[in-house]
């Protein structure tokens, strides 16, 4: 029997995780197994397709409360149970044999309008256009209504007639009799498909099925705030339907390229700043990259490498709309490479006066290591 993964097994978190813990495990699994990073792998697909559904559901506080209590089938099935009678099919199967058919559990009538299949895109953005948003033309390849038959499949000035085999309903009926009595076996016609009806003269442009494959251009708007793992759904754009049915829709799956200086983490953002020993020592006002351009922002004296600095509200928008994030900056103390004899001079004149000081470092320094070992 198969068993339906675990949603908190998917994304490798316990089942108490917080949504923080389950986004930041979501982003993660969702970078390692993207089908750009991951060209031809289909075992990459499937686990991409399974941390997205994982993440839909366990992202969504309901549906998460409800997957909690009632398993798969409080989030596929209807108030908390799946109408899935699939463990009674065998069964039925076994008696449909020994009887020679005389039940049939594809009661099928007349086929009607069937929805059209999904398309997805994939759509790499530069980081900039993901942090402000960006209106982007794509071009893919679907399946429309034919211009020459109006979907029809029948040539022009042809039309089509109705099935002699089942009359128009699309079902034919074969009687059985057994031990129990006559049982009536009711399948679906195979002259017309259970279309009920058939097209003798086709359109010659798309051989009968009603559809043309075309290009199609579409502009998508992607808002400020996706990341990689986002998806952009457009109701419409996928394959034609079936039979009149209403047509598929497409899914953009967002991947970011990484920035050459600003490192992401949820809406927040990351930056490393040289400054110079006198800066950080003396104190001074550095200038700051941010995603808005360069600003200006006072360190204290005696700032040591690695220190971070936060600048609120100025990360990435949410998606949603609502504020942004945080940009946190780090010093990094840059030691020059060269110096003339005049700044040599004024370096070993500044040792000088501050050599007891650094003396009495050293020695606490020094004295603590011994007194770690023992010594």
């Amino acid at each position: 029997m198969y068993r339906l993964k675990d949603y908190y097994e998917i994304l490798n978190v316990s089942r108490d995780a917080s949504q923080d813990e389950i986004k930041s495990s979501f982003r993660s699994l969702a970078k390692k197994y993207h089908p750009d990073l991951n060209p031809d792998d289909k075992e990459a697909e499937q686990k991409f397709k399974e941390i997205n559904e994982a993440y839909e559901v366990l992202s969504d506080p309901d549906k998460r409360r409800r997957y909690d209590t009632f398993g798969h089938a409080g989030v596929n099935g209807q108030g908390g149970y799946s109408q899935d009678f699939g463990g009674f099919g065998d069964i039925f199967d076994d008696i449909f044999d020994i009887f020679g058919g005389g039940f049939s559990q594809t009661s099928s009538r007349r086929r009607g309008p069937v929805r059209g299949a999904d398309l997805r895109y994939n759509l790499d953005l530069e980081f900039m256009e993901a942090v402000f948003g960006v209106e982007k033309e794509i071009q893919i390849r679907k399946t429309e209504q034919c211009e020459t038959c109006d979907g029809t499949g029948v040539k022009p000035g042809s039309s089509k007639e109705t099935c002699s085999k089942c009359h128009g309903t699309g079902e034919v009926r074969y009687a059985q009799r057994s031990p129990f009595g006559q049982f009536v076996r009711v399948a679906t016609c195979d002259q017309c498909n259970g279309t009920g009806e058939i097209i003798k003269e086709k359109c010659t442009v798309c051989s009968g099925t009603g559809k043309e494959i075309k290009n199609k251009k579409i502009k998508v708007k992607v808002p400020a705030g996706v990341d990689t793992g986002s998806i952009i759904s457009i109701r419409g754009e996928g394959e034609m339907g079936e039979r009149g049915g209403p047509p598929g829709d497409l899914f953009i799956y967002i991947n970011v390229r990484e920035h050459e200086f600003f490192q992401r983490d949820g809406n927040d953002i990351y930056v490393t700043v040289p400054i110079s020993f006198t800066d950080a020592a003396l104190g001074a006002e550095i200038e700051v990259p941010t995603l808005d351009g360069v600003i200006k922002h006072i360190i204290p004296e005696g700032t040591q490498t690695g220190t971070q600095f936060r600048l609120k509200n100025k990360g990435i928008p949410n998606v949603r709309g609502i504020g942004k994030g945080d940009l946190y900056f780090t010093v990094e103390i840059q030691v020059p490479k060269k110096l003339n004899e005049r700044q040599k001079e004024l370096l070993k004149e500044f040792a000088k006066e501050s050599g007891g000081y650094h003396k009495e470092e050293k020695k606490g320094f020094f004295g603590k290591m011994k007194d770690a070992f023992g010594n």
